[in-house]
């Protein structure tokens, strides 16, 4: 799909003034190959409120889509804890992927920072911080999933766009979404969104839309 390419595209093209090289490279590698739904859901998200393209509307999408996938890169780290007990040569891939973790997630703050979207990014990285923190406390979580969080800023950074109000619909239909493909990693956009997203999306952002989560929460039927 279009909005998967441009999505893609400008993720990769925010990272291409990182330095050294070897940091570049793995970004580069990690962007080319991820699932691109965060940034493609802020494309559907402005098309759905709007029906423009505003001109920093793919700064915005590779923003949600760099903050998604250095917080997702931080969450395989903990989870996977790949540092030898030694701390000889063969750390140093690690090493890279926590410093691209966390480059990636400055960079998409900084895209950000200056749209409408800043609270709810600084919000997506609290509410993961507290759902990570629960998850290696064994409790049952206080917050949102990262993909929840990370797919209603998308909603947020797109439908505000604009410069109106983001409908309170189409954001709780962005977290349905997340809620219903289950557990991570996300699968491509064709795999993840149902085959009407962009109609649903338009219906619940208008102003005769249901106010009924049941009537706007995708279901995994959906796909």
């Amino acid at each position: 799909m279009e909005e998967a390419d441009r999505a893609r595209a400008a993720a990769r093209e925010a990272v291409r003034d990182v330095e050294p090289s070897d940091l570049q490279t793995a970004m580069a590698e990690r962007l080319s190959r991820c699932s691109v739904v965060p940034g493609v859901l802020v494309f559907l998200s402005a098309s759905a409120t709007a029906g423009r393209a505003d001109g920093g509307l793919a700064e915005r999408a590779a923003g949600v889509q760099l903050v998604y996938e250095g917080l997702a890169l931080t969450r395989e780290l903990v989870e996977s804890v790949p540092w030898t007990a030694d701390g000889d040569d063969a750390d140093r891939p690690a090493d890279l992927d926590v410093l691209a973790a966390d480059v990636l997630v400055a960079k998409g703050f900084r895209l950000l920072a200056r749209t409408e979207a800043a609270d709810a990014a600084v919000r997506t990285v609290r509410e993961f911080g507290r759902e990570r923190t629960d998850a290696q406390a064994g409790r049952e979580p206080t917050a949102r999933s990262l993909e929840a969080s990370v797919f209603d800023l998308a909603a947020v950074a797109g439908a505000s766009a604009a410069g109106t109000d983001v409908p309170s619909g189409l954001r709780q239909y962005a977290v349905g979404l997340a809620d219903s493909w289950g557990d991570p990693p996300l699968g491509s956009p064709e795999d993840v969104l149902p085959d009407r997203a962009a109609e649903v999306m338009t219906r619940v952002a208008g102003p005769s839309a249901p106010d009924s989560d049941d009537a706007i929460r995708p279901s995994a039927t959906d796909h």
